[in-house]
């Protein structure tokens, strides 16, 4: 199997590329910016979200290698970074354009990485795929996410195109902890509790479904494998935990791990554009892929705080 992966130097594009590559499959991946931590696959520099991208590797370069599938992950992701700075979710819409545009003309199918945002902050607690409800749209980066949806589904309506695509939620672990780039809120926790420094939860009651990396990877190459086998297709699925935790708690379970007492300030009220509380349906993944995610909370900071100090991760 030939894949090609968009953000392959993220944190989520890296795992999957070494996922697969270690099972014997080929990964071509583009990114605007070198992978920090690993050359094991190549990959082309270059910003998809410029307007009429050319596929190939610069002016009068090569096309893309021939491949069988392409997985989307590159977007800019920070809500609130994209809140301050909306002309970045513009960037993100233009970067699915490019890419819907890429598999169209190849006959391609696309895995496509959407967000828990495009649900807004549901007082409701309704989180079943078919429930979305745009109109609670909270951010421009939920926006751009919504953006990207549609314009899956008016392709796969009018140019046969194949898709899954793929509601992500808070996901942490192996290759997150290039905060400088993008603040994170468990490697930033990691970090700054670590250091005996405090950390600042956006409201006591925020509750958020943490996916560790692994468990997410492993959704996305059952989804591959279904969508190329012709098993199925042209859904939207929830790709989580589906279990809820607290910051605070989450901080505390940090702290554990790091044989620490953090200190925890508490803001009364949420920052704008973030979503207070999300746990994810994720009965669908079951039921089209076979997904049980194998990784609590508590286990997922274990590890990700034994690869931040260097240390061999159980399994």
């Amino acid at each position: 199997m030939r894949v090609l992966i968009t953000g392959s130097s993220g944190q989520i594009g890296t795992n999957l590329a070494l996922r697969l590559l270690a099972e014997g499959h080929r990964v071509f991946g583009v990114d605007r910016r070198v992978n920090p931590w690993t050359n094991d696959f190549p990959t082309l520099l270059q910003d998809l979200a410029t307007p009429q991208h050319e596929f190939c590797g610069g002016i009068g370069g090569a096309p893309y290698p021939t491949c069988d599938v392409v997985v989307h992950l590159a977007a800019n992701a920070k809500v609130h970074e994209l809140v301050e700075q909306p002309h970045r979710a513009l960037e993100n819409i233009t970067l699915s354009f490019n890419v819907l545009e890429y598999c169209r003309a190849n006959r391609l199918p696309l895995i496509f990485s959407s967000s828990r945002e495009v649900y807004g902050d549901i007082h409701r607690y309704i989180t079943e795929e078919t429930s979305a409800n745009f109109s609670y749209t909270e951010s421009p980066y939920s926006a751009s996410k919504i953006a990207g949806e549609a314009l899956i589904y008016a392709y796969a309506r009018c140019y046969g195109l194949r898709y899954l695509v793929f509601r992500f939620s808070n996901v942490y672990g192996r290759y997150d902890n290039d905060i400088e780039r993008m603040e994170r809120v468990i490697p930033l926790f990691i970090r700054r509790i670590g250091r005996g420094e405090p950390v600042t939860v956006y409201g006591r009651e925020k509750v958020l479904d943490f996916t560790y990396v692994d468990d997410c990877v492993d959704g996305i190459v059952r989804g591959i494998n279904r969508l190329l086998a012709g098993e199925v297709r042209d859904r939207t699925i929830n790709l989580a935990c589906g279990e809820g935790n607290s910051l605070v708690h989450m901080a505390e379970l940090i702290g554990a791990a790091l044989d620490r007492t953090p200190e925890i300030v508490v803001e009364p009220t949420k920052r704008p554009g973030e979503v207070s509380y999300y746990v994810a349906d994720i009965s669908l993944a079951r039921d089209l892929l076979g997904f049980v995610p194998q990784i609590p909370l508590a286990e997922g900071i274990r590890r990700a705080v034994a690869w931040g100090r260097g240390g061999e991760e159980a399994h």
